[in-house]
């Protein structure tokens, strides 16, 4: 039994609509944070990056795929790894059913590991994603990010902040898709 506060239609729809005003604001906020985000400086890459794909060696321009923006999400599979980051792995979910409407806007998405390829197209088949997914074994194409950077490519994190009891964690509380007692959206 929960000990939430109850209340009228009315009251509902009013602290509805005065959450409503805050919901706009954040959203104003979100997209002055990404104009920001986009007036970033560029930074020309003399470098030639060297990345083993599904379609062979690649240099970063090939990432594109014609595209003229890229999309890189570095995602932690280490050479020594037997399987891919588990948080990593519940980002990625999501790419296969937008990664189809980037293309279609002139932008590729593709994640970049340090594993071995062989062992990237295993695990992507085990996960049963289509993206493309390149390895940067014995190179240095690095970035990173902490903590809360990444909240927005988390798709389940955008749906638990609506659920009545939000995130409600204690913990890493996540797996990988496959690893999950009951699969599906089933009861666990």
């Amino acid at each position: 039994m929960t000990d939430h506060k109850t209340g009228t239609r009315e009251e509902w729809l009013a602290a509805r609509l005065e959450l409503l005003e805050a919901e706009k604001e954040l959203t104003r906020r979100s997209d002055e944070l990404a104009r920001r985000r986009q007036e970033l400086p560029w930074v020309r890459i003399d470098k030639a990056y060297r990345f083993e794909t599904d379609e062979g060696t690649a240099f970063l321009a090939d990432l594109f795929r014609g595209r003229s923006q890229l999309l890189t999400y570095h995602f932690m599979f280490g050479p020594e790894y037997t399987a891919g980051c588990p948080s990593c792995s519940t980002i990625a979910d999501g790419f296969n059913g937008f990664a189809v409407h980037l293309a279609n806007h002139d932008v590729t998405l593709s994640a970049v590991s340090r594993a071995p390829l062989a062992k990237l197209q295993t695990y992507k088949r085990r996960m049963g994603w289509t993206f493309p997914w390149a390895s940067s074994l014995g190179a240095d194409f690095t970035y990173s990010t902490y903590a809360r950077g990444l909240d927005g490519l988390w798709g389940m994190y955008q749906w638990l902040d609506r659920a009545p009891k939000g995130r409600n964690e204690t913990g890493v509380w996540w797996r990988r898709h496959d690893e999950y007692a009951n699969q599906g959206t089933g009861a666990r």
